[in-house]
């Protein structure tokens, strides 16, 4: 067999391979968390924008919800405000939160939006505040230490926690053909801009539209057990064991409660993967090995 053949057989079996996949997701919702490496190197954002026009030429609903947080804190550097964090959030006065929106808002949402389009597809920019698509309020944080003797509240200015999910609207814009590409930016009651966690709001929004999966593109395999191995088919119940066991800890953490959130609040599965990998996305989805750590309800 020559090469030429070879690499023909090899096409032909990935194609038979993705096909009851294609036909099985046709007409679902899939939430993808957008960050970290995968949206800073070249040639990862074009993968991922032929990603996710694939998706949707082949007849899925992706939406895709980014964060932001290196070109915040670049961008924050430069206008000489000081980055502060508390418990991994960032505290957000009124100077950063018009730094949020200009970054998350502007440009990387347009970017995003641009190698989408320049790959064939149709997709729309948006912030929680357009359509009034995310409505917020202020996230309560606190904090402890052995010098208290109880919690004190800290506030951390515009951090917010997601209220509503304007599901309609969405589901509007995905019957039109169009691709949302949102920026975690929700808006108040009384108007004020809230800056949330690009995780939280996928997984809401992974739940309240009963997509059929959440995928949290990271820097790692997956959710790793303590010999360093990719851990997956992990039911919510194993989840909370391993949690109390100490296996998942640190960074971790806000991802995982993320996915249970979703997975328990109506979401069929979530995907922990590495979105340093070319294509993981697709191989997520079209092939029977899937990579990263897969979590159902359960």
């Amino acid at each position: 067999m020559s090469l030429n053949q070879q690499a023909a057989s090899q096409i032909a079996a990935v194609l038979t391979e993705s096909l009851p996949y294609i036909k099985r997701f046709t007409g679902k919702t899939i939430v993808i968390k957008y960050g970290g490496n995968a949206m800073v190197e070249d040639a990862l954002k074009h993968n991922f924008a032929r990603d996710i026009v694939l998706m949707k030429l082949v007849g899925m609903n992706p939406i895709v919800v980014h964060g932001g947080g290196p070109q915040i804190g670049e961008l924050l550097e430069r206008l000489n405000i000081e980055s502060k964090f508390v418990n991994g959030m960032r505290v957000t006065d009124n100077a950063t939160m018009d730094v949020v929106e200009m970054v998350l808002g502007g440009q990387v949402n347009k970017q995003i939006v641009s190698l989408i389009n320049q790959q064939g597809g149709q997709a729309i920019g948006l912030s929680g505040k357009d359509g009034n698509l995310i409505k917020a309020s202020k996230l309560a944080v606190t904090q402890n230490s052995a010098a208290m003797a109880s919690s004190e509240i800290i506030d951390i200015g515009h951090v917010g926690q997601v209220d509503e999910i304007n599901v309609d609207l969405l589901n509007s814009l995905t019957a039109n053909h169009l691709i949302p590409v949102i920026a975690p930016i929700g808006v108040g009651s009384d108007g004020a801009t809230y800056n949330i966690n690009a995780d939280l709001v996928a997984g809401e929004l992974a739940a309240v539209m009963s997509a059929e999966k959440l995928m949290l593109l990271t820097n790692v395999p997956g959710l790793l057990d303590k010999q360093d191995q990719v851990l997956t088919g992990l039911t919510a119940s194993r989840v909370d064991e391993l949690i109390a066991d100490g296996t998942i800890t640190g960074g971790m953490l806000p991802k995982i409660s993320c996915a249970l959130d979703a997975v328990k609040g109506g979401a069929k599965s979530a995907h922990i993967i590495d979105g340093t990998v070319p294509h993981s996305v697709l191989l997520e989805i079209f092939t029977d090995r899937g990579v990263g750590t897969l979590i159902t309800n359960g």
